[in-house]
């Protein structure tokens, strides 16, 4: 049976296995075991925003480009089984340009 895909666990474990580090190498930076980093990198379970940072040191990633994976996983866990998820999202992204508008 197949996990929730999960983009943020999907690159963390490409850039872990690129870097040739094991789970176990990994988990104590982050404070956690080895078993609660595989259920991360399976879309099981979610990491802690303020983790994100650390991780892209260790895994020599872009920040930005970690938080914005694990932004859009958690986006998709809300709406995934609704049936105007997309509609709402388009209407979430007018709200987002908006309020970028204003703040300029």
């Amino acid at each position: 049976m197949k996990t929730m895909e999960s983009q943020f666990g999907e690159k963390i474990r490409a850039l872990r296995a690129q870097q040739q580090l094991y789970l176990r190498q990994v988990a104590p930076w982050l404070e956690m075991d080895t078993a609660q980093l595989s259920k991360i990198e399976k879309g099981l379970r979610q990491l802690k925003r303020e983790q994100i940072s650390t991780i892209a040191n260790i895994l020599k990633a872009d920040t930005d480009e970690l938080l914005t994976l694990w932004l859009a996983d958690q986006i998709y866990a809300v709406v995934k089984d609704e049936k105007l998820a997309n509609e709402a999202m388009q209407a979430t992204e007018e709200k987002i340009k908006h309020k970028k508008t204003k703040q300029e």
